[in-house]
């Protein structure tokens, strides 16, 4: 398994797309800082949307497609699962 995953500053701010095979992992990564980067930079603590794939490649090539995406298609489709930008961490964190 693989996921794509969108990190936001807040609801409407700055966005951050990635991929990984360990979403939990990841995601508790950007939010408590352990790796410098853009997602420490921004504070982009919060996960707003992720998709699991079979494979990190079908994953990388969907981050690939969404990093491309013109902002309000990336905020439409964080909005049609998570209309209010809840930070879903504790969905996947829990099981």
């Amino acid at each position: 398994m693989a996921w794509v995953y969108i990190m936001a500053s807040r609801r409407l701010g700055v966005l951050y797309i990635g991929a990984t095979t360990d979403l939990v992992r990841r995601v508790w990564e950007h939010r408590n800082n352990v790796v410098p980067g853009f997602t420490r930079a921004h504070a982009c603590h919060l996960l707003v949307h992720h998709e699991e794939h079979a494979t990190i490649y079908a994953a990388m090539q969907r981050e690939h497609t969404l990093k491309h995406w013109r902002r309000a298609w990336k905020i439409a489709l964080i909005e049609t699962l998570n209309p209010e930008w809840d930070d879903l961490y504790p969905t996947i964190a829990l099981g």
